[in-house]
């Protein structure tokens, strides 16, 4: 819905698998009576029916997809998930590849540490540009500017909180580095309200997954972060950069090849990735605990990129019929 509202958006393709709970048809037919001159159109594939075989049309000419896919942990281990998962959104990401692949993929799935990493190297691999892949983070971004607007009645508009490093996931919350020094408004916080602070936005999906009973994780707010980034990405496509954080392949902290940084997105997508430029002692620190642990997601998901690559099966099943 927050696409269909935005004047940038001109055609939306909604794509999900036909036994999900809402008929895609369905959520495409009410969203096409939303009063905006975006046309909506539906995709719905069978759960035995693969992405790259059934997608030319709904990708063709898409300038942003953004992939929403997956399960949560439900006890599984990293690697597990990275599997499971990965396979899951390699579906969207091949066919996108295929299809529209000058086009930015915007992912949100756990783990993103992890998936992210090992969807850019399918993409390098295949000869594509790896920044494409941008993991959404910047619901982090969404919560430590709330929460420090509340703590300190700063206006909202004017409080603008980076969080570098990775993304507040089940498994290395503390990937993600909130640098409250960066904001005028959260710089007046103090200990030790401010760590309590920083824990609190790296486990927000935690605090939403209780609120709701353990019936549901964050949703609207996941939502509204996504549409966020979405908008940044298309802002930049029609001529006017933007900004917006995200997690990707980059050289913002050279210790580590993938991070979460502010982007500006241009008319090319990925423009420029910016340094988290000069944080204080205690900030470094954070920095530091967090390098193993995006390493350690990193690592997992080149293992999964190793095992594997784009097109490998779609090709030799079109050699096959040939």
């Amino acid at each position: 819905m927050l696409a269909v509202l935005d004047p940038l958006v001109w055609e939306l393709s909604v794509y999900d698998r036909a036994h999900s709970l809402l008929p895609p048809e369905g959520v495409g037919c009410d969203l096409g009576h939303l009063e905006r001159k975006c046309k909506v159109k539906a995709y719905a594939l069978s759960a035995t029916q693969k992405e790259i075989d059934h997608l030319e049309e709904c990708l063709t000419g898409c300038h942003l997809v953004i992939a929403c896919a997956g399960v949560p942990v439900q006890g599984k281990s990293k690697a597990e998930l990275v599997k499971f998962n990965g396979n899951m959104i390699k579906g969207i990401v091949e066919a996108s590849a295929r299809f529209c692949p000058d086009a930015v993929v915007g992912l949100i799935v756990n783990p993103i540490n992890a998936i992210v990493p090992a969807m850019a190297t399918l993409y390098e691999k295949a000869g594509l540009n790896p920044q494409k892949i941008c993991g959404i983070t910047c619901l982090d971004v969404v919560r430590a500017n709330k929460f420090v607007h509340e703590e300190t009645s700063a206006p909202i508009e004017h409080v603008r909180v980076p969080v570098v490093g990775g993304h507040a996931g089940h498994f290395t919350s503390q990937s993600a580095c909130p640098l409250f020094s960066q904001d005028a408004s959260a710089a007046t916080i103090q200990e030790p309200r401010r760590s309590e602070l920083i824990r609190r936005i790296q486990d927000g999906n935690r605090e939403v997954a209780e609120a709701k009973k353990s019936k549901g994780t964050a949703t609207i707010s996941q939502a509204y972060a996504g549409w966020r980034f979405g908008h940044a990405v298309i802002s930049g496509l029609a001529g006017e950069p933007a900004d917006e954080y995200c997690f990707l392949k980059s050289d913002a902290w050279p210790e580590v090849p993938y991070f979460a940084s502010k982007v500006t997105f241009g008319y090319k997508g990925v423009q420029k990735v910016h340094p988290f430029g000069n944080v204080t002692k205690e900030e470094q620190s954070r920095l530091d605990d967090a390098k193993k642990l995006l390493q350690d997601d990193i690592n997992v998901g080149l293992q999964y990129a190793g095992s594997t690559e784009l097109f490998r099966g779609a090709d030799e099943a079109a050699a096959a019929s040939s």
